[in-house]
């Protein structure tokens, strides 16, 4: 494997882990700042109030987004198998 290979491989690995990575990471952003909201406008400052919606949050996003995901990495996979004797060089 030369060097312009293992760097198109660390490349494609590091976007598709971005890709992967932002869906879940929008919506907690957006639940945190909803919450943060909140939490100003009542003035609760319970760390449970804050901590118990955003885990919640996170659970429904990633029953939501897990087919996507596994798709995703699932093709990854097979074309990264798929070319395994360009690697082995």
């Amino acid at each position: 494997m030369n060097q312009e290979l293992a760097i198109q491989l660390i490349q494609q690995a590091l976007i598709l882990t971005m890709w992967l990575c932002l869906p879940l990471l929008g919506i907690l952003f957006i639940v945190g700042v909803v919450i943060s909201l909140l939490q100003t406008l009542t003035s609760i400052q319970d760390p449970s109030f804050g901590a118990v919606p955003r885990l919640a949050a996170l659970f429904v996003a990633l029953l939501l987004v897990l087919p996507w995901i596994l798709m995703r990495l699932i093709t990854y996979s097979e074309r990264l198998l798929a070319d395994l004797s360009k690697y082995a060089r």
